[in-house]
């Protein structure tokens, strides 16, 4: 069996093929090349968790970046625990049939705990004093220690927020680099999250893509030639594509009007208080979950949110009767 090597390039789609992507095109050109039609909804620990099972939310669960949790009353994203992703495995499943099967998981989502042979992923480090320090969280132990001394610490202010940018790209590239120089996996999975930063920050026809654009082709060739060069095979794949938009659609505001949004004040600014709510909504790019906690209401508010300009649909039991719909929202917008 051959070595493989998949590069998440994420918001790369069939589209941006043709702009400022000259080597990305080029190999896909060499390549097989596919489009199918992404999960729903299309964000990214939604999709990722599709690709690595082979099952969609329904099953593995993973309904948005967030969603709100019911018992705790709280709203809560960018969970880490891969025991949230139900079923099988990608790795798990080849590894049934292939004992010595090795499989590295370079900060794909839902990181910590996995059952990778190899993982690594964005995780601060909280002290009792209150403080945050910006750190990883890796497996093996000593992995992480053995990453930063010869990368250097991670730089996880361009991982998030508005200082997002290439350094951390490149910092994950570098790390699975020299996962494969050291370990050789037979499954290297490599999260690339370069593009999306301008891609959200601008939208795809802003002239300040094309230095994005330029960034992360020849990040993404430099890496499929290291991989290629050692016998690796290279799939690039993406979570989702990105288009422009106008305006957003603030499902709160029209909720509260209606007084069904329960708010409440700290140290001056306010904040959802989503447990007192009778209705609210927890949005997540293009989509938002509905979640209704006065059954009197129901009807009113599907009829408030099919109403509200911008709004396309409204979904209703699209996440099934298991744990999807234990996670998901009444309706989805």
């Amino acid at each position: 069996m051959k070595r493989i090597a998949v590069l998440n390039v994420v918001g790369l789609s069939k589209g941006l093929l043709t702009r400022n992507l000259p080597r990305i095109r080029q190999i896909a050109g060499n390549l097989e090349t596919a489009s199918f039609s992404p999960v729903f909804p299309a964000v990214t620990t939604t999709a990722q968790a599709t690709y690595l099972t082979g099952t969609s939310p329904v099953d593995h669960g993973i309904v948005g970046n967030g969603w709100y949790e019911r018992e705790d009353a709280e709203v809560r994203f960018w969970k880490q625990s891969n025991h949230l992703v139900r079923g099988e495995k990608l790795w798990e499943a080849i590894a049934r049939e292939r004992s010595d099967f090795r499989c590295a998981k370079m900060f794909w989502w839902y990181n910590m705990y996995s059952s990778a042979d190899w993982s690594v992923t964005p995780r601060p480090i909280y002290p009792a004093d209150g403080r945050k320090i910006f750190d990883v969280y890796a497996h093996p132990p000593g992995l992480r220690d053995q990453l930063v001394g010869e990368l250097g610490e991670f730089p996880f202010p361009s991982f998030w927020g508005p200082r997002a940018g290439l350094p951390s790209t490149k910092w994950i590239a570098d790390s699975a680099r020299w996962m494969e120089q050291q370990e050789e996996p037979d499954l290297n999975l490599v999260y690339l999250p370069h593009l999306d930063y301008g891609l959200q920050r601008w939208g795809p026809e802003a002239p300040e893509m094309t230095e994005e654009f330029e960034e992360i082709d020849q990040l993404v060739a430099e890496l499929v030639s290291f991989f290629e060069a050692r016998g690796v095979e290279v799939v690039i794949l993406s979570e989702y594509g990105i288009s422009e938009v106008q305006r957003p659609v603030h499902l709160n505001r029209i909720f509260r009007e209606k007084g069904w949004i329960q708010i409440k004040e700290e140290l001056g600014l306010e904040l959802l208080d989503a447990g007192a709510s009778r209705a609210f909504a927890v949005a997540d790019h293009q989509i938002a979950h509905v979640y209704i906690q006065d059954e009197s209401i129901r009807s009113e508010v599907r009829q408030v949110v099919e109403a509200a300009e911008g709004v396309a649909e409204v979904r209703e039991g699209c996440f099934g009767q298991g744990i999807g719909q234990q996670r998901g929202g009444d309706f989805v917008a």
